[in-house]
């Protein structure tokens, strides 16, 4: 199995990249966001999700592990294709993406062309759970700030205290942008008061 190809950037479009290693070129299938990422560059290291159907050999590439686990996640989801999911990860970034299942916003995820309500709650219903746990996160962390500790330290007391991690999970990013530089004790005595 192929984890990445780090090459020569010969050609990037919205939509592919060529990457040449070895003499090799390699035709990838990309998101915005990673043509974002490799717009600059003329090195690229693409981490691939190699898809193999009866009819096709295709490689999707990602700037990033994390847009890659997370793109996984997505088509684990029964009626989310390959399409669906890269479509997902060119309209909205990835943290906008987990943000949307996590406060289970259906109309954002609605948004993205090809999904319908039916596939929306259905998004919602499969992975919140997973990705409040970390799945579909190249870091297990939930919260990419400088306070994911801070954010770690205080979820654990709040489950402790017999909350669940999705709850917790609505309130505590909320808590942490008011507060960037609040203590622990803090941020679960304003958690408790929204719980």
């Amino acid at each position: 199995m192929i984890d990445y190809i780090k090459g020569q950037i010969i050609e990037l479009t919205p939509t592919e990249l060529i990457l040449e290693n070895a003499g090799i070129g390699y035709s990838i299938l990309i998101s915005l966001q990673t043509y974002e990422a490799f717009q600059l560059q003329t090195q690229a290291v693409a981490y691939i999700h190699h898809y193999i159907r009866e009819d096709e050999e295709l490689y999707y590439g990602f700037a990033t592990k994390d847009e890659r686990e997370l793109f996984r996640l997505l088509i684990g989801v029964s009626g989310i294709g390959v399409a669906s999911a890269r479509m997902m990860l060119s309209t909205l970034t990835s943290d906008e993406i987990r943000q949307a299942i996590l406060s289970e916003n259906v109309n954002r995820i609605k948004s993205v062309k090809g999904i319908g309500l039916k596939s929306a709650q259905r998004l919602i219903l499969e992975l919140k759970d997973k990705i409040v746990k970390g799945e579909g996160s190249a870091e297990s962390a939930l919260f990419k700030a400088d306070n994911s500790a801070l954010a770690d330290e205080a979820t654990t007391a709040l489950v402790m205290l017999g909350f669940s991690k999705a709850n917790i999970a609505k309130v505590l990013p909320g808590i942490l942008k008011e507060k960037p530089g609040a203590k622990v004790e803090e941020v679960i005595k304003d958690a408790l008061k929204k719980l």
